[in-house]
C-alpha cells in the first residue's frame, strides 16, 4: 500500500477513537437504578450551577440514561443554559399525570398552567432525545410541557399528551424533528416557535394550534416541512384564535386526509377572522384542500414565504440562531 494511503487509512481507523476522546464528559448523570450521579431529573437540574443562567458560561450538561423518570420538573428562571440530553426519546421519558380538574390545596380546581409535567421558567435551555409525556389521559387541559424560557431548543423530542400538551407561553423556541401529540389545543400560547421537520399526530378530532399572539409580533407560531397525522376517521382544524392576533403559518407541510378541508376555525368570534393572521405555503397530502381553505386565511406566494426561515423568525434583537447554538454543543 502507498504510504499516503497508508496514512489515511491509519487516520480512518482512528477516527471513532478520536471522536469519542472530543465527547464532552457530562456535569451529572442521571439514572433510574442509581448508577448515575442521580435518580432524579429534578435533582440534577437542582445542582445545575446558578451562575450560568446569564449564558456566558458552557452550558450545563445533564446526561438522562433510559428508564422512566415519575416526576415532575421545574427549571426556575435563575437556572438556565442547561443541556438535557437523553439516550433516546423512546426508552428515555419523563411522566406525570396532573390535570386542570385535579384539586389543589383549597379544594378548587389547580387550573391548566399548573399541570406541567415539565416547565422551563429559565432561558438558554436545550432539550434531546426525550420524551415529555403528560399521562392524564383525555380528562381536560394537561400540560406536558409549560415553556416561559427564552431561546429554547427542544431536538428528537416528543410530547405525548391529549389537550393543550405543549404551551409555548412566552420567549423563543425551536423544535427540530419532534413529535407532538394530543387533540384540542395541543400546540398553545403566545411565544414566537418555529417547528422544524416535526410529525404532529391527531389523537382524536380537535384542534392543532391555539395561537395566542400579542398583537403588533411580526412571527407567532411557524410550521416548516411538517408532517400532520391522525389516528383512523379523525378530523382536526389547523388551528383557532385563541386571542385576537393570534398568528399561525405551515410551510410546505405534508398533510393527510385528518385535516379538515376549511383548515381554520374562528372560535365562534367572526371578528378574529379580521385580525388573526393564518396562512400556508404549498401544503401537500389529501388535507391540504388550498380551493375549500376558509376566505380569511391566507396563501402565501414564495417570497413571503422565504421570509419565514429559522434565523428571520427566531433572531429577535440578539440575532439569536438556535442552529449555530446546536451546533456549539455538539463540537
Amino acid at each position: 500500500m502507498p504510504p499516503m494511503k497508508r496514512l489515511l487509512a491509519l487516520l480512518l481507523s482512528l477516527l471513532p477513537a478520536l471522536c469519542a476522546a472530543g465527547e464532552r464528559k457530562p456535569d451529572a448523570v442521571v439514572a433510574t437504578d442509581g448508577s448515575g450521579d442521580f435518580r432524579s431529573v429534578q435533582d440534577a437540574v437542582a445542582k445545575a450551577d446558578m451562575r450560568r443562567a446569564n449564558g456566558t458560561r458552557r452550558p450545563w450538561l445533564i446526561l438522562v440514561k433510559p428508564g422512566v423518570y415519575e416526576e415532575r420538573v421545574y427549571v426556575q428562571r435563575e437556572r438556565g443554559n442547561i443541556v438535557l440530553h437523553g439516550e433516546d426519546p423512546e426508552t428515555t421519558i419523563i411522566r406525570h399525570h396532573m390535570h386542570a380538574n385535579m384539586p389543589g390545596p383549597d379544594g378548587k380546581p389547580i387550573g391548566t398552567f399548573a399541570t406541567a409535567t415539565v416547565q422551563i421558567d429559565g432561558d438558554g435551555m436545550i432539550l434531546e432525545n426525550l420524551t415529555l409525556e403528560n399521562s392524564a389521559g383525555p380528562v381536560g387541559q394537561a400540560l406536558a410541557l409549560r415553556a416561559d424560557g427564552d431561546r429554547l431548543i427542544f431536538s428528537n423530542c416528543r410530547f405525548l399528551g391529549w389537550q393543550d400538551t405543549v404551551l409555548v407561553n412566552r420567549g423563543r423556541q425551536y423544535f427540530k424533528n419532534c413529535r407532538i401529540e394530543g387533540h384540542v389545543d395541543f400546540i398553545f400560547g403566545a411565544a414566537t416557535s418555529y417547528f422544524d421537520h416535526c410529525e404532529i399526530h391527531c389523537r382524536k378530532d380537535g384542534y392543532i394550534t391555539a395561537a395566542s399572539t400579542p398583537e403588533g409580533t411580526e412571527y407567532g407560531m411557524v410550521f416548516a416541512d411538517c408532517e400532520i397525522t391522525g389516528e383512523p376517521d379523525v378530523k382536526t382544524w389547523l388551528g383557532r384564535p385563541w386571542r385576537d392576533h393570534a398568528r399561525t403559518v405551515f410551510l410546505r407541510t405534508a398533510m393527510s386526509g385528518v385535516v379538515r378541508p376549511e383548515g381554520w376555525h374562528n372560535w365562534g368570534r367572526p371578528d378574529a377572522e379580521k385580525t388573526a393572521f393564518y396562512a400556508e405555503f404549498k401544503s401537500t397530502g389529501t388535507g391540504a384542500a388550498a380551493g375549500k381553505r376558509v376566505g380569511w386565511s391566507k396563501q402565501l406566494d414564495a417570497k413571503a414565504a422565504a421570509e419565514h426561515t429559522v434565523q428571520n423568525v427566531l433572531r429577535g434583537d440578539d440575532r439569536w440562531d438556535p442552529l449555530k447554538a446546536l451546533e456549539r454543543i455538539h463540537r
